[in-house]
C-alpha cells in the first residue's frame, strides 16, 4: 500500500537484472546457512526467513529498541532467541502478515455505520475526506459520514502514520499546479469502492494488531 512517488524501502526476495529480466535469491546460501545453523534446524527455508525478517519488522519491542538505528541506517536483522521453535512462530505469524498486507483488497469490509445526509443526493465521490477530532467517524463527503471506526484502527502504521490516515491522504482529487494533471481516485466503473477499501483497510490494521500482540519477546543473540 504505497502510493506513487511515495518513499519507501522495498526488500523483496527476487529482483531482476538484465534485458531477460533474470531473476535472482536476495537471501544468499550463506545467510541461509547462518539460519539453520544457528537454530539447528535444516528445514529452515528462504521463504522461512525472508517471513521472519518480515515480523522482526513489524515487532514492537525491535522498533523501539532500535528506533535511533533505524532512522539513519537500513535494519539490521538480529536472531530472536536460540530455539527453532521460536524462529518458527516469528517466520509463521510474517507469513500471516505478508499475505494479509498484500491481499489487503481481498479482506473482508469492517462494518461502518454509514451517515446520510438527507438534504444531499446519493454520491460516492471523494474531493478529500478527513477523520473527526475524537477519529471516531470520517467525513466522507457532504452525503456521508463512515461513523463508528475502532480506536485500534489506526495502531497499525506505515512509516509515521497510520495505514488509515494514509488512505484518508492518499485518496482525495488534486489538481497539479505546474503540469495540470488531475489525480482523481474516485472510480466510475465502482462508485463505492473508497467506502470499501476503508472498511477493508481498517480490517487489516485490526488482524495487523492481533497478530503482532502474538509475537514472542525479542531475546536477541548474536553469533
Amino acid at each position: 500500500m504505497v502510493g506513487a512517488g511515495a518513499q519507501a524501502q522495498c526488500f523483496p526476495f527476487f529482483t531482476y537484472e538484465g534485458e531477460d529480466l533474470t531473476r535472482h535469491e536476495n537471501i544468499p546460501l550463506s545467510m541461509l546457512v547462518k539460519f539453520q545453523q544457528h537454530y539447528g534446524d535444516e528445514k529452515i527455508t528462504k521463504w522461512d526467513i525472508f517471513h521472519y525478517v518480515y515480523a522482526v519488522l513489524h515487532h514492537p519491542e525491535y522498533r523501539a529498541r532500535y528506533v535511533a538505528n533505524l532512522r539513519r541506517e537500513l535494519p539490521r536483522i538480529p536472531f530472536i532467541g536460540e530455539e527453532a521453535k521460536t524462529f518458527h512462530a516469528l517466520a509463521e505469524i510474517g507469513r500471516k502478515l505478508a499475505e494479509l498486507h498484500v491481499n489487503y483488497e481481498d479482506a473482508p469490509e469492517y462494518k461502518l455505520k454509514r451517515v446520510e445526509n438527507r438534504d444531499e443526493k446519493l454520491n460516492w465521490r471523494v474531493e478529500k475526506m478527513r477523520p473527526t477530532k475524537d477519529k471516531q467517524a470520517i467525513i466522507y463527503n457532504d452525503f456521508l459520514t463512515l461513523d463508528g471506526i475502532p480506536p485500534e484502527s489506526f495502531a497499525y502504521r506505515l512509516g509515521n502514520r497510520s495505514a488509515l490516515e494514509w488512505v484518508i491522504d492518499q485518496y482525495q482529487a488534486s489538481t497539479d499546479k505546474r503540469s495540470g494533471i488531475t489525480n482523481d481516485p474516485n472510480r466510475e466503473d465502482e462508485p463505492d469502492y473508497i467506502v470499501k477499501l476503508i472498511g477493508k483497510v481498517i480490517t487489516v490494521s485490526l488482524e495487523t494488531k492481533k497478530l503482532i500482540s502474538q509475537l514472542p519477546p525479542v531475546d536477541v543473540h548474536t553469533t
